[in-house]
């Protein structure tokens, strides 16, 4: 067994400020170390593609940063947990694909958010946070809310979907203005812990693409989705962590998974969902 050590994407990176997003350096070693998070080998998404999704810029004391999230109803965000870990304001884009903004477009602001209590930075176990937007907003065409949460645990080894605004290479640094999408194939728990080690809990998942598809720096918070034969899509994952190898190593991608935290969402945010 590899010894491994986690770092949160906030220790390890500081979220990567927006402004000036540095590039990864991948480890050449054989030990991995989890943090941050890519859409890599994705495609460009349709403009009402992904209508729960949400841009989130994050301020705290002394950065700003970006994640991604999802509407679970007109005045609550799903997220990381370290995308709202000591935050004072969100500024959050929703309706659009491109963060440059679209006639869909609107933006608010808050800094209302509830941190799972258990969340732990150093291992990301318990890795999810919600935000409460200061007022309900008008739901359109191109913003909508997913209407229920996910039914069951995802099972190992079926196809799920993932976007965001994150990396597209290990080269290029920066956000990607057009959200990208890709399917994926989820992880056994213990397949994922050949690559991560015994770090990996009940409560995480892993997935993979084909050759190196996955998240990638800016795509924190973003959800993975599975969508059933009716076509109706539900949360089964947040994303958490990728491997420091780099986000165009082979390794697998991190989320927490959602559905051992659908009590807690239903408590917190009293939705019948």
């Amino acid at each position: 067994m590899k010894t491994i050590v986690l770092f949160s994407l906030f220790f390890c990176l500081n979220f990567y400020p927006t402004t000036s997003l540095r590039k990864i350096v991948p480890r050449r070693n054989s030990t991995r170390n989890i943090s941050g998070g890519r859409i890599i080998g994705g495609q460009t998404a349709n403009p009402a593609q992904f209508t729960h999704a949400a841009a989130i810029y994050v301020q705290n004391p002394t950065s700003r940063y970006f994640c991604s999230g999802s509407l679970l109803s007109n005045q609550w965000i799903l997220t990381a947990g370290q995308c709202v870990d000591g935050a004072t304001l969100f500024q959050i884009v929703l309706g659009s694909v491109h963060l440059s903004g679209g006639s869909e477009q609107i933006e608010v602001a808050t800094s209302s958010y509830v941190l799972h209590p258990d969340y732990n930075p150093l291992t990301l176990e318990n890795d999810i946070g919600l935000i409460q937007l200061r007022l309900p907003i008008t739901l359109t065409n191109y913003i909508q809310p997913f209407q229920r949460l996910s039914l069951a645990e995802l099972p190992d080894y079926v196809t799920a979907t993932i976007f965001g605004w994150g990396q597209t290479s290990d080269e290029d640094a920066g956000l990607s203005d057009a959200m990208q999408w890709v399917r994926v194939i989820s992880l056994s728990n213990a397949e994922c812990a050949l690559t991560y080690g015994s770090q990996i809990v009940d409560t995480m998942l892993c997935v993979e693409g084909n050759l190196n598809e996955g998240t990638c720096y800016g795509d924190i918070g973003s959800t993975l989705v599975q969508y059933f034969a009716s076509g109706q899509p539900f949360p089964v994952g947040i994303a958490s962590f990728v491997s420091f190898n780099g986000c165009e190593s082979t390794d697998p991608s991190g989320f927490t998974r959602t559905y051992p935290y659908n009590a807690w969402i239903r408590n917190v945010t009293q939705l019948d969902i």
